[in-house]
């Protein structure tokens, strides 16, 4: 398996058969060159979203129709961009379980908003969430954008993640102090990947807190377009 960082919660995720792009944000993306969004996005076979932020969702339609492979996420927003956009959705719920080849993804509970910009202001664009994927021997807990939440106790319980790509970068989501906190409280992970800071002033710059509030714990401080091997 290999987890490739694309910036900000962007994510290029090679794992069994599968090439998943979680949350692919090129434009406008201020720590990914514009000329490595091809070798980013090269033979990717989905494209997963949790939440229609600009920051998350504004290439996705571009990228699918580009590649001719389906977007993936909650059914409200899946279904209107079918509409919009013309690509292939696979529209699902938080709860359920889709199999991408031979790897299972599965929709949970984040705490967030989710919307998109529209010409009279914002447009709802369903639920926030985030997502476990398992494939490999392993489980990939992705949070999406998200604070604690007392759902990440059943979570963990069920599905027992144990690498955990956390949003941390505070402001619009958990910091890192409270990501750790969540780590450590409701899960197992072996290794955990910070997301969603560093990409501008206002975001956590360094993932030290984490490091240190997760002792024993591989905390891997992610580089650009640089694999994590698991």
């Amino acid at each position: 398996m290999k987890i490739t960082w694309l910036g900000h919660a962007s994510f290029r995720i090679d794992i069994g058969d599968q090439v998943l792009l979680l949350d692919p944000w090129f434009t406008g993306n201020p720590m990914i060159a514009p000329d490595q969004r091809g070798a980013a996005i090269a033979g990717a076979t989905h494209v997963l979203i949790t939440h229609g932020h600009s920051d998350h969702a504004t290439d996705a339609p571009d990228i699918c129709r580009d590649m001719g492979i389906p977007a993936v996420g909650i059914y409200d927003l899946m279904q209107w961009w079918e509409g919009k956009h013309g690509i292939a959705t696979l529209g699902f719920n938080k709860g359920g379980t889709v199999q991408l080849g031979n790897v299972s993804v599965t929709m949970v509970n984040a705490v967030h908003s989710s919307s998109t910009q529209g010409d009279n202001g914002p447009i709802y664009t369903g639920g926030e969430a985030g997502f476990m994927i398992t494939g490999e021997g392993h489980t990939i807990y992705a949070t999406g954008d998200t604070d604690i939440m007392a759902d990440m106790e059943w979570m963990g319980d069920i599905h027992r993640p144990d690498i955990g790509i956390l949003c941390a970068g505070g402001h619009f989501t958990m910091d890192m102090k409270r990501a750790a906190y969540a780590a450590k409280r409701y899960f197992d992970f072996k290794t955990v990947i910070p997301c969603h800071y560093r990409t501008f002033p206002l975001l956590e710059q360094s993932a030290q807190v984490l490091v240190d509030g997760l002792p024993g714990v591989d905390v891997i401080e992610p580089e650009v377009m640089q694999a994590i091997v698991i």
